[in-house]
């Protein structure tokens, strides 16, 4: 049976009509996520994980358009050629790019699954320098930790005036990235690194490594390994009445890794990108308050990035078909001056985010200080000490040369 021109038109038009009334063709972005979430590293993936399902939750809520996010979520058990099967895996069973590579061991081995599928992969924490420029495929919201090393180098040379320093990293790509470039950045300052202090992943006994450390009796120490293990060493420098400055990176910034060192946390100087949770913005209010709400805690660092790097991955989509070609172009055209939880989030033409990292201290109170703004409040304290006391003397002079008038 044949239909007129007129007949058919009005056929496609009901059909459309029909398909869009029942919410047929609205996008669903199919989302592989490979996190660590048992294993050596589970405390970064947990992480990143409950950031990531605070922003899906967000993300589908406020949809207009009825478009939502399906997370493919695997755990790799903290074993990078695990990450890379599992990689292969979620892009072969349709996944639009991957949100994983927590450790940098973990990208580096997914990079080459991205190559053979020509797919993204957005890793929201892996710093190893050696990831900058590796794929134009790969990106990542954490900054390199050529900036974080480079920091802390200009940190203790300009700032502290300390020429000396050993170096303990642990033999893996994460440690090996940043105190390469450290040792880089602090002898182009003129500092003398020591010696490289290196050890094994998966070392208990720290007792050894950092009689060595006090031994050679530097001003400052510079642990470069994962958050555990540099817990682990700082309670074994004050076991052993170490003196001088210990210094680490953000590996350490979680309070996970911090609150089981306790008191002998006070001190500790760490490089982290800025995560102001008490920000008076509203989109940072927003997190934390839903964060808590979900979860029943604060936020850590790591949270903070896995919600992020899912929004930077909506915003990339935005209006645009689930498509995977669509998502480079999403990326390089609306992720400008993104404004992110942990700062503003905009890539480079190597994939990397264009972000600098901070000096914190760690406080009394086991709470990352600004070090500046740290420095700042003890140089007040320490004028109105002198302006209290330059009173007192003025009173009792005044009061003596009543005294003697009289």
């Amino acid at each position: 049976m044949k239909m007129t021109t007129g007949r058919l038109t009005i056929a496609l038009v009901l059909g459309c009509l029909a398909i869009l009334t029942s919410g047929c063709g609205k996008d669903t972005y199919k989302i592989g996520v490979v996190l660590p979430l048992t294993g050596d590293d589970s405390v970064y993936g947990q992480a990143v994980r409950d950031g990531i399902e605070l922003a899906q939750q967000e993300l589908d809520s406020g949809s207009e358009d009825g478009s939502t996010y399906e997370l493919m979520i695997e755990d790799s058990a903290s074993d990078p050629e695990k990450a890379k099967q599992l990689a292969d895996k979620l892009y072969g069973d349709g996944a639009l790019l991957i949100l994983g590579g927590v450790t940098s061991a973990e990208a580096k081995e997914m990079i080459s699954v991205v190559e053979k599928y020509d797919r993204v992969l957005i890793s929201p924490s892996a710093s190893s320098p050696e990831l900058t420029g590796i794929s134009r495929n790969f990106y990542r919201i954490w900054p390199s930790d050529f900036a974080a090393a480079s920091k802390m180098a200009q940190f203790l040379s300009q700032d502290l005036k300390i020429e000396q320093v050993v170096v303990v990293a642990e033999m893996q790509e994460y440690a090996r990235g940043i105190q390469g470039a450290f040792t880089t950045a602090f002898e182009g300052y003129e500092g003398e690194v020591l010696e490289v202090v290196e050890f094994p992943p998966n070392t208990v006994d720290f007792s050894g490594l950092m009689a060595r450390v006090t031994t050679l009796n530097p001003p400052a120490v510079y642990l470069t390994a994962y958050g555990e293990e540099v817990g682990s060493m700082v309670q074994e420098l004050r076991r052993q009445k170490y003196p001088g400055k210990v210094l680490t990176t953000s590996a350490f910034a979680s309070p996970s890794f911090i609150a089981p060192v306790g008191e002998n946390a006070a001190g500790v100087i760490l490089t982290q990108s800025v995560f102001e949770l008490d920000s008076d913005f509203a989109h940072i209010k927003t997190f934390r308050e839903g964060f808590t709400s979900k979860f029943g805690k604060d936020p850590d660092i790591f949270a903070a990035h896995g919600y992020d790097a899912l929004k930077v991955i909506a915003a990339a989509l935005d209006g645009r078909p689930a498509l995977t070609t669509e998502v480079p172009k999403g990326l390089r055209e609306n992720i400008i001056d993104f404004p992110g939880i942990t700062g503003t989030i905009q890539f480079n033409e190597k994939g990397d985010v264009q972000r600098y990292p901070r000096i914190y201290i760690i406080g009394k109170d086991l709470l990352l200080q600004d070090y500046n703004e740290r420095v700042r409040q003890q140089q007040d304290e320490i004028r109105r000490k002198r302006e209290e006391l330059k009173r007192r003397i003025d009173e009792i002079n005044k009061n003596a040369k009543e005294m003697a008038d009289g």
